[in-house]
């Protein structure tokens, strides 16, 4: 029996955008499993959405995908790659920027986890200008985000912009 292939797909999700989903969908028609892994971002200082906020999001987002499934992380990640046998990291690349960053990051996970294995998917032509951080100003501005996010997750972004602008 041939072994399960794994692909996680981590980010912190501050919102899921339709680029992610691209990611995640055709991750999930090459890997048998797809574990989206919401992450804590050190780095990002406040976050628009709880954890808990995003991978509720997350999971209504994936739930037509039926090998996609979600958990959350607040490990480095080449650590929490540990808990799977032969998982390989799937980022989306828009530009040569995120090369460059997603490439050194490669070079850490492998020096934590010299097994772990980053495979890198470009990113469909109309999300290579789509980020979390361009969805959270454009709804904090009250913008349409169709066609940006998930139309399910529309009005939870719109309702938590608000708070957040008040903030």
């Amino acid at each position: 029996m041939s072994e399960k292939r794994i692909a996680i797909c981590p980010g912190s999700f501050d919102p899921i955008t339709l680029g992610h989903l691209n990611i995640i969908r055709r991750s999930a028609k090459i890997f048998d499993e797809v574990v989206v892994c919401v992450m804590l971002n050190a780095t990002k200082t406040s976050p628009m959405f709880t954890i808990d906020e995003r991978v509720g999001m997350v999971k209504r987002a994936v739930v037509r995908y039926p090998n996609v499934r979600v958990d959350t992380a607040d490990v480095l990640l080449a650590e929490y790659a540990r808990r799977y046998d032969n998982a390989v990291i799937v980022k989306g690349l828009r530009a040569a920027s995120d090369f460059d960053y997603e490439f050194q990051m490669n070079l850490i996970n492998k020096k934590i986890n010299p097994e772990l294995e980053t495979m890198f998917l470009t990113a469909s032509e109309k999300y290579t200008f789509l980020s979390s951080s361009v969805v959270r100003e454009m709804a904090t501005y009250g913008a349409d985000l169709t066609g940006l996010v998930p139309t399910e997750l529309i009005p939870d972004i719109e309702e938590k912009a608000k708070l957040w602008r008040k903030a």
